[in-house]
């Protein structure tokens, strides 16, 4: 039998999500919720959802409904989530996952038997991301010294209308584009790595949107725009990370995973003639490199979306982990949290 599902926000990723969760045989949508009423009636009349609803409160309540997305921003996320769970329901949460890695805790506490699955999980259901995982755990690397990820969006022109709020207002995010797409970032290279990576100590800095680009943000940002860190890990693995946006550089980006006998060359998103290079070493030839995998993937922005929903369903019905669980999720966001203090206190800050 289907997972009866009720999805709670259809803005622009619920929208994604009751696409995916429609055309899912693991799923029944029965209910809808969100605060814009007419929405929610949008998405009744689109798809044929009987029970729609104002508040997400009222859905949680709704005894058909085994399992919950919540689509909206973090900042009473988890406050909706532990009501899922009080009531025995399964939940899939939107990224970032939690405001902070107590949240986070307060989730694990309260889940019991129950599946929640994070949607920071996203970039893990394409092909090529499979292929990595599996080229990391046959051991062909070697010994692992290094991770590392370097992603710079260029600047645009100032948008005609007003971004949304929440990207950049930690009151309503946590933060800025480390909550946005550093939970995306960190999943996608410690699930490649197995999720084998323990962090220990971490150093970081952030900087807000450049004062001559201010425009180009909602009114009343407060978050990061860019961000660089270091982590150090349990057996002296070293992850660097930068990202940033509204940049004066030109957009790149980089992705490495490096043993001591060969690296992965990589990227996250989807795109036309992807390739995974391994580069190895050797005394008589020096660096060599091949393509582990190739092929295109930018007509596979289905599995990106409609990948949490279905590792979700089948989780529940198959009774088994999801691809990222909490426990997954409260190490991204402990790095997260740690980015953040060590900015603030200016100096590398300890993980317990």
């Amino acid at each position: 039998m289907p997972v009866k599902l009720g999805i709670i926000g259809y803005g622009v990723i619920g929208r994604l999500h009751m696409e995916a969760a429609c055309k899912s045989p693991l799923v029944d949508v029965v209910a809808v919720a969100d605060l814009i009423e007419d929405r929610g009636r949008e998405a009744a009349g689109k798809y044929g959802i009987k029970k729609v609803y104002r508040e997400g409160g009222d859905l949680i309540r709704d005894r058909d409904v085994e399992a919950v997305v919540l689509a909206f921003p973090a900042a009473t996320r988890t406050k909706y989530a532990l009501k899922a769970l009080a009531r025995g329901k399964h939940v899939l949460t939107e990224k970032p996952v939690a405001m902070n890695a107590g949240e986070i805790r307060r989730m694990i506490k309260a889940r019991g038997d129950r599946v929640v699955a994070c949607c920071s999980s996203r970039y893990q259901f394409l092909p090529s991301t499979d292929a990595a995982r599996q080229f990391v755990a046959s051991g062909a690397l070697g010994e692992l010294r290094s991770v590392h990820c370097r992603v710079f969006s260029a600047a645009g022109p100032k948008p005609q209308g007003t971004p949304p709020t929440w990207r950049l207002r930690k009151s309503e995010n946590g933060g800025g584009i480390l909550m946005n797409w550093g939970c995306y970032d960190l999943d996608f290279l410690l699930s490649i790595t197995g999720w084998s990576l323990r962090p220990q100590l971490v150093l970081g800095q952030t900087w807000t949107i450049p004062p001559q680009l201010a425009g180009n943000a909602a009114p009343d940002s407060d978050a990061e725009t860019h961000l660089a860190a270091l982590v150090r890990c349990d057996g002296g693995v070293a992850v660097t990370y930068e990202r940033g946006e509204y940049m004066a550089v030109k957009s790149e980006s980089s992705w490495q995973i490096i043993g001591a006998q060969g690296s992965l060359r990589l990227t996250m998103v989807p795109a036309a003639g992807k390739k995974v290079y391994f580069d190895s070493a050797g005394a008589e030839l020096g660096m060599q490199s091949r393509a582990i995998w190739e092929g295109d993937e930018d007509a596979q922005w289905d599995l990106v979306h409609g990948g949490p929903v279905n590792d979700f369903a089948g989780a529940i019905l198959d009774r088994r982990a999801p691809r990222t669980g909490l426990e997954q999720a409260l190490m991204v966001q402990q790095i997260s949290d740690a980015i953040y203090a060590s900015a603030l206190k200016g100096k590398a800050v300890t993980l317990k």
